[in-house]
């Protein structure tokens, strides 16, 4: 496989998760989680209890994070399929930003609560870097050639 595939590859798998995920928030995501009642101090039989209108609240705030989180994901696949695979100007950059403020600040959110998910949840940091590097590296060996 030419190295130059490798971050189309790489971008490509971070977008479809991100769809995925969207997908749990936006649909199957629990208005609380264990861990969610934790944090905010609340004991998990009062959680399952917790007012209607926060659980109907939460559900709203998911299934629209859930949409970003989706098209996020779309943008990405798609930005894998044309911008970085045709190694377009400003992609890196771009692909900078948007991991930062996706999957980076997901990751240190998680951390920051003490989630459960946190190492899970650092992945696909560790993958997104590594689709920038590669992407870095295939435009160097595109300039020596």
């Amino acid at each position: 496989m030419p190295a130059r595939r490798v971050s189309v590859l790489v971008f490509f798998a971070c977008g479809i998760w991100l769809v995925l995920l969207g997908l749990y928030f936006a649909l199957l995501r629990p208005a609380l989680l264990p861990e969610d009642a934790r944090y905010i101090g609340m004991t998990l039989p009062l959680g399952e209890s917790a007012p209607s209108g926060l659980t109907r609240w939460l559900r709203h705030v998911f299934a629209v994070m859930g949409g970003f989180m989706i098209a996020t994901g779309v943008l990405t696949t798609f930005l894998a399929a044309t911008a970085v695979s045709s190694r377009q100007r400003g992609t890196g950059i771009v692909l900078l930003l948007a991991g930062f403020a996706s999957v980076v600040t997901m990751s240190a959110t998680n951390f920051a609560i003490d989630s459960h998910f946190k190492w899970l949840l650092l992945a696909p940091v560790v993958l997104w870097c590594f689709g920038l590097a590669a992407y870095a590296l295939e435009r160097r060996d595109q300039h020596e050639r």
